[in-house]
């Protein structure tokens, strides 16, 4: 997943996770990221994944944007790059990672020492009598 951080507008500071494609900003009511800020056209930037699995950024025809300082109007993104459209600047990078839990795999492998461990004891104690 990814995430757009806004740095600069009304919103600034709010970080955004993108979990779909094709993910839409600008003003509309259907945008999944709507500002209202100046230069923000109703439907200004589409992120979706390209055929190379690469996140793109998509400007609509008229609308102006840049990425990292270059214009342009379709660009695949790298973590790190911030986009400018309108009034409002944009960080993109990726999303903090969800570590899973594996406590069921922990206590598994040490019920399995447990009785690795009894069994010898009970080998030894076998063979010593």
């Amino acid at each position: 997943m990814i995430q757009l951080k806004i740095l600069s507008g009304k919103m600034a500071g709010t970080v955004v996770v993108v979990r779909h494609f094709p993910f839409k900003v600008g003003r509309s009511a259907v945008a999944n990221l709507r500002i209202e800020d100046v230069g923000i056209w109703d439907d200004h930037l589409t992120f979706f994944l390209n055929a190379a699995r690469q996140i793109e950024a998509t400007v609509q025809p008229g609308a102006l944007a840049t990425v990292n300082g270059e214009n342009v109007t379709q660009k695949p993104l790298r973590n790190g790059d911030l986009i400018q459209i309108g009034a409002v600047q944009l960080a993109f990078g990726l999303s903090p990672t969800r570590q899973r839990s594996f406590r069921g795999r922990e206590a598994l492998v040490w019920t399995g020492l447990a009785l690795l461990c009894l069994a010898q004891v009970g080998l030894i104690y076998w063979l010593l009598n």
